[in-house]
């Protein structure tokens, strides 16, 4: 119980596939050990042995998958999971959490930086989110939820994209961008999804590399769709920040926009520190940490990305231009 147990949260709006997915997962042979936590059975259920019953049910697969029934309290499914692993009960490697279809993913990823037990015991990995392709421009019209668990992914999977024409591909797929331009977007037909696309994505712990669509950091690119009140946009700055006026912003922004706030993550480079310092953050939560030191000779620049709902960017920006260290 050394190492933690790296942690893959699937999102995704009603119908986007992520029954599909998941059920391939628990019965594909792929040889992972993973445990995969549904907050309900789909149709096609597995039948299997019940190691446990009661609020939760816990079914162990035929290819060494174990599926959880959650009805309560994500934190004590997660403990338990980890107290039979420790135990000998449970050989599982890996956790996947699946949300429901009208679920803020924010609440889930923060239960692993909530809960003291929680996050010595698992590492967060990343969000997932499943986008159905017939349906997404009216989800995304008509429903915030699908633009949030769109803001907070890590990677997006486009389902559904062989009942459409390719111009429609071509336009969920730049909205999806618009709307989060860090994301990698990946085709999903019919759950068919290499798992290598899916684990040790190391995308909510950014893994010191943001990756932006650069097309979308134009000019040309900053305006969202009319009805998307969730977007995303990029700070960049060759000079070094000042750590107390930097603290002093992002803790003065996290208390008045943070439930607006779905993701922000930044490579900063700070005055006097010869190493990256790692910046993210989930609504209220953020932390930070040293990352690796800068190249002798390389230009250090640091990156930030806000992804929320109606943000205030020039108000952002200003205060993290007067966050940074005097010439």
């Amino acid at each position: 119980m050394s190492t933690p147990i790296p942690v893959t949260i699937v999102t995704g709006f009603l119908g986007s596939g992520k029954t599909t997915l998941l059920n391939r997962i628990l019965s594909e042979s792929h040889g992972a050990r993973i445990a995969v936590i549904e907050n309900e059975f789909g149709e096609a259920g597995i039948d299997n042995d019940l190691l446990v019953s009661g609020e939760e049910q816990v079914v162990e697969m035929n290819n060494g998958c174990i599926c959880c029934t959650v009805r309560g309290d994500l934190i004590r499914i997660l403990n338990d999971l980890a107290d039979r692993r420790a135990d000998g009960q449970l050989a599982f490697d890996r956790v996947v959490i699946e949300t429901t279809g009208l679920a803020d993913p924010g609440p889930v990823a923060q239960t692993f930086f909530l809960d003291e037990q929680v996050s010595r015991r698992y590492l967060l990995d990343a969000v997932i989110t499943l986008v159905d392709a017939v349906h997404a421009m009216r989800q995304l019209d008509e429903n915030e939820q699908a633009q949030a668990q769109v803001g907070f992914a890590d990677r997006l999977l486009l389902s559904k994209t062989d009942l459409v024409g390719r111009e429609q591909v071509d336009a969920v797929s730049q909205r999806l961008r618009q709307i989060n331009p860090r994301a990698e977007l990946v085709p999903a037909e019919f759950g068919q999804v290499p798992l290598k696309e899916l684990l040790d994505i190391r995308g909510f712990n950014l893994n010191e590399v943001l990756r932006i669509a650069p097309g979308f950091l134009s000019d040309g690119h900053r305006h969202h769709h009319a009805k998307d009140r969730v977007g995303a946009f990029v700070f960049r700055s060759s000079r070094p920040f000042d750590d107390v006026r930097l603290q002093d912003f992002l803790a003065a922004i996290v208390r008045v926009y943070g439930p607006d706030l779905l993701r922000y993550k930044g490579v900063l480079a700070m005055q006097g520190l010869p190493y990256r310092v790692i910046i993210q953050g989930v609504h209220e939560l953020m932390g930070a940490s040293a990352g690796r030191d800068w190249e002798p000779g390389s230009a250090r620049e640091s990156v930030m990305v806000f992804i929320g709902r109606d943000l205030p960017r020039e108000i952002i920006e200003q205060g993290l231009r007067q966050s940074l260290h005097a010439a």
